[in-house]
């Protein structure tokens, strides 16, 4: 699914990406461990198409990225941070509009919404707020926005930050889940628990 040949990223004379290859076929998920500033986000945003590569090749189900492809943009989604909040919107509301935008369906989307909400423990805060929330509970809620829509490749950076043990179990079980129904998952992560939990496979980057 993922195809990843020499990819390299400089700035100017400073390489933010060493050269990189690395396979991730359908249905596993792909691991990036490394020191800060060895490149994981910087790789995950080449495969998310928001940063172009110097030099090497990356192809996604066979074919090259392109951010601004309906296709690409239906078949990978991105959490790279945490996404936008609404102020004025609860956390069903938020979970809801994303499924709603994906799906033609209103009860599909309003199935899809309750299901990841309630993977992740979020069920009894459906009604709150974003600013009444806890950081590992605003958290959990940017993950489950990213989760409340189709998609083939899902792409996450340190998905475990802010989390306490507990709820990182609950993310690596929904995580499993969905490379067990077929998606490739990529993870940069510094936690070994994230890694010994969902890693087929492991990729190292040394920083530059």
């Amino acid at each position: 699914m993922i195809e990843v040949d020499e990819v390299e990223v400089t700035a100017g004379d400073v390489t933010l990406l060493s050269p990189v290859s690395v396979r991730a076929p359908r249905g596993a998920a792909l691991v990036v461990r490394g020191r800060n500033g060895a490149g994981k986000s910087t790789l995950l945003r080449v495969l998310a198409g928001a940063r172009q590569p110097s030099s090497g090749t990356v192809r996604i189900a066979g074919a090259a990225v392109a951010p601004r492809d309906r296709l690409f943009r239906r078949r990978v989604a991105v959490m790279i941070g945490l996404p936008p909040m609404a102020s004025d919107l609860t956390v069903f509301d938020h979970v809801l509009l994303v499924a709603t935008t994906w799906l033609d369906d209103p009860r599909a989307a309003a199935e899809l919404a309750r299901r990841v909400i309630a993977e992740l423990g979020l069920t009894a805060l459906g009604q709150r707020f974003p600013h009444e929330l806890s950081s590992g509970q605003t958290q959990l809620f940017g993950i489950a926005l990213v989760l409340a829509r189709p998609f083939e490749v899902l792409i996450l950076d340190e998905p475990e930050q802010r989390l306490d043990p507990e709820h990182l179990e609950a993310v690596i079980r929904v995580l499993r889940a969905r490379c067990d129904e077929g998606a490739t998952v990529v993870v940069a992560t510094h936690s070994p628990a994230l890694e010994d939990g969902l890693a087929d496979h492991t990729l190292w980057l040394d920083a530059a």
